[in-house]
């Protein structure tokens, strides 16, 4: 029994680590006097505003206070709800983190940041902003002079429906679009954003971020470009490194288990994978696993019910297909892949962990390769787990953004 609840704890504070969780003493700051600001509901367009709500508004010693950190520069933070479109393109909604710095500046230059994994819908950046790190890591950059945004995806914070777990094309129409809506929040304030973007993201972020990269470089957004690149620790081969990793035990079993299940029922709703979850799952696990990712459980809360293995959790068929896609898997899997197939032309910076044992250095070491250009680097932050390489990548990735863009 000891043996049992210590695996346990070892196996919960592995899934707490998914999305690199941080306390951040911090609460929003909306009130009675600030109320949200919407736009009437018949309008279409991607990028529109359906609601904006002031989440934070922060002089340069309060910002001080919440980042723990000496800054410049104070900041005001919007919850911003706005036009998309679904995985099938049609028309939803989303929701995003919009922070603008407290500085004399007309222009502003952008940086997007893509949060890591998250199951509970208001652990989102653009709602929580007191036990999550997201928010503080977007605001850091504000403070630093930027217009930051953070996208919370599809079906996080407040919008609608499941959220497609590292589903690449809706990533980026998300980051996309709310980087529409957040020039809207700009003009308000009688300003304007530059269109050349500095992308960063961690873990599932990292892949986003690396997607949006891929998006706006290779010309599929007209409305912007790519400045910088800097993704941290991202699953960017889920074939060749990050499926392997995980049926062989170089990666946690405990992060193994909760990325399938995650991709898996997410994935099913896009490409219809199973026609029941015990073609996917063994039992005891089928019977609840697709009620687990429903947006109202925590990683936590999934870890506990999901204490197993791989080969514990997935049937056969689904263990063979995972290790060989075919079909609707393969279409799936190239839903997530190939955010590094592309030669860039602006500076990449990879960062990523040989310690990691959540999500694989490897998966980095291939996205250099794949991108094939002496405009990338691979930094190794040595022997760390996975939620502790954003805390020491991102403020080296804010001083090489301040270096190659600095803020206007």
């Amino acid at each position: 029994m000891i043996g049992t609840t210590r695996r346990a704890v070892a196996v919960l504070g592995a899934i707490a680590m998914l999305a690199g969780s941080a306390a951040c003493a911090a609460e929003d700051k909306p009130s009675a006097d600030s109320p949200a600001i919407s736009t009437p509901a018949a309008q279409t367009t991607r990028g529109e505003i359906v609601s904006e709500t002031p989440v934070a508004q922060m002089s340069a010693a309060d910002t001080s206070t919440y980042l723990n950190s000496s800054v410049r520069n104070g900041v005001d933070a919007y919850r911003v709800v706005y036009r998309t479109i679904d995985t099938s393109g049609r028309p939803t909604t989303a929701s995003g983190l919009v922070v603008l710095p407290r500085t004399d500046s007309r222009r502003l230059r952008v940086v997007s940041y893509a949060h890591g994994t998250l199951s509970l819908k208001s652990d989102a950046p653009s709602v929580n902003g007191a036990t999550r790190p997201d928010r503080a890591r977007t605001i850091m950059f504000a403070a630093a002079g930027y217009a930051a945004v953070a996208p919370d995806y599809l079906g996080l914070g407040e919008g609608p429906g499941f959220h497609p777990y590292t589903h690449a094309p809706t990533e980026v129409s998300a980051s996309v679009d709310l980087l529409r809506a957040a020039r809207t929040v700009a003009a308000r304030a009688q300003r304007e954003l530059d269109q050349d973007i500095l992308v960063t993201g961690f873990s599932q972020g990292g892949q986003a971020a690396t997607a949006l990269g891929k998006a706006l470089h290779t010309g599929q957004v007209p409305d912007f470009g790519l400045a910088a690149l800097a993704p941290v620790s991202g699953p960017y081969d889920l074939q060749n490194v990050q499926t392997p990793a995980a049926l062989d035990g170089r990666a946690r079993p405990a992060s193994a288990v909760f990325y399938f299940a995650y991709w898996l029922t997410s994935m099913n709703r896009i490409h219809h994978l199973y026609n029941s979850p015990t073609e996917a799952f063994q039992e005891p696990y089928a019977a609840e696993v697709e009620a687990l990712f429903d947006g109202n459980h925590t990683e936590i809360a999934i870890g506990a019910a999901l204490l197993t293995a791989p080969q514990q959790l997935l049937t056969p068929k689904f263990i063979a297909w995972s290790r060989n896609p075919t079909g609707v898997a393969r279409d799936a899997v190239a839903d997530t892949d190939g955010t590094c197939d592309w030669t860039p032309r602006v500076p990449v910076h990879l960062y990523a962990a040989s310690g990691d044992r959540d999500v694989p250095y490897a998966n980095s070491e291939h996205c250099l390769q794949a991108l094939h250009s002496d405009k990338v680097t691979l930094i190794d932050l040595g022997d760390i787990d996975h939620g502790s390489t954003a805390g020491i990548a991102l403020p080296q990735i804010l001083a090489a953004f301040e270096q190659q863009a600095p803020p206007t």
